[in-house]
């Protein structure tokens, strides 16, 4: 079918593993796939809106190019000869004309990434070269975004993200979406199983030995011996390492009492519907 399979997290969710799995389920090779030549667009490129706009995107506001963003993907579904799988840090939002920003007509579904936003907060604090106070109060920040800096060129489009607990609940309750929601934990708890009810939501092979072997080429031993050869392309410039820990539960050794408290506070609703605390907020 032609359209697009958005592969849609909050920032250090899992997304770019759940990439690298795709890429080694479709390449049918016998090595695991390179994870600098990944077989996913990604939705917020400049480059790739500049090709397909007809304009650059610095010529026009942030509005301006939320407008045109529909299009370009509709125009990419129209050209493409396959399915398209496609990154998204966006939180699904609509824009100033209340269009949703990724074209029902161009979307085929969503594949919606959860984690534990305890240790998305440790990750992402590491990942963006910040305290992980200043952390905890971006992803309450109703207004954060990637790439909004007006007087910075940015590699990539602006990106609204707001609160940790909204991006959630913008993709899981879109209305009209097809959604199929994977937590991190099980990803890493039970990848066969998890990978294998993805694959067959995206309408791909769901085949155990071949679910097995994109598995094994994911995992993070093999992400991290490709990381200690050569650099991860999407890493930010100056931090060492874009693949860190790959694990659950490591916030317990780095956040205080006053942290986990604080972020529970801000999205404990949310991380009670995902089963990251029990209602008693424990």
């Amino acid at each position: 079918m032609k359209g697009i399979y958005w592969i849609a997290s909050y920032p250090k969710s899992g997304n770019t593993w759940f990439r690298i799995f795709l890429t080694n389920l479709r390449c049918h090779e016998e090595a695991p796939a390179d994870f600098n030549q990944l077989d996913t667009s990604i939705a917020s490129s400049r480059l790739l809106f500049d090709q397909s706009a007809g304009t650059d995107a610095a010529d026009l506001l942030p509005d301006e190019v939320d407008r045109l963003r529909p299009r370009v993907y509709e125009q990419l579904v129209e050209t493409a000869e396959e399915t398209i799988f496609m990154k998204i840090h966006d939180a699904y939002t609509q824009t100033d004309q209340g269009e949703p920003l990724v074209s029902n007509k161009a979307t085929l579904g969503a594949v919606y990434i959860v984690r534990n936003p305890l240790d998305v907060a440790v990750s992402y604090a590491h990942h963006s070269r910040i305290s992980i106070d200043e952390t905890i109060r971006q992803m309450g920040d109703p207004k954060a975004a990637f790439c909004s800096k007006p007087k910075r060129l940015h590699l990539q489009l602006r990106q609204k993200l707001m609160t940790w607990s909204g991006h959630v609940t913008s993709w899981v309750d879109a209305p009209g979406v097809n959604i199929h929601v994977i937590r991190y934990e099980d990803m890493l708890e039970k990848p066969q199983e998890i990978f294998s009810r993805a694959a067959a939501f995206c309408g791909l092979e769901d085949d155990p030995d071949k679910i097995a072997r994109a598995v094994r080429f994911s995992s993070y031993t093999e992400i991290k011996k490709q990381e200690e050869q050569k650099r991860f392309m999407e890493a930010p410039f100056g931090v060492p390492s874009f693949f860190r820990k790959g694990e659950a539960g490591g916030f317990k050794e780095v956040l205080t009492a006053e942290q986990i408290g604080q972020i529970i506070r801000d999205h404990g609703s949310v991380m009670a519907r995902f089963g990251y605390i029990d209602k008693a907020g424990v």
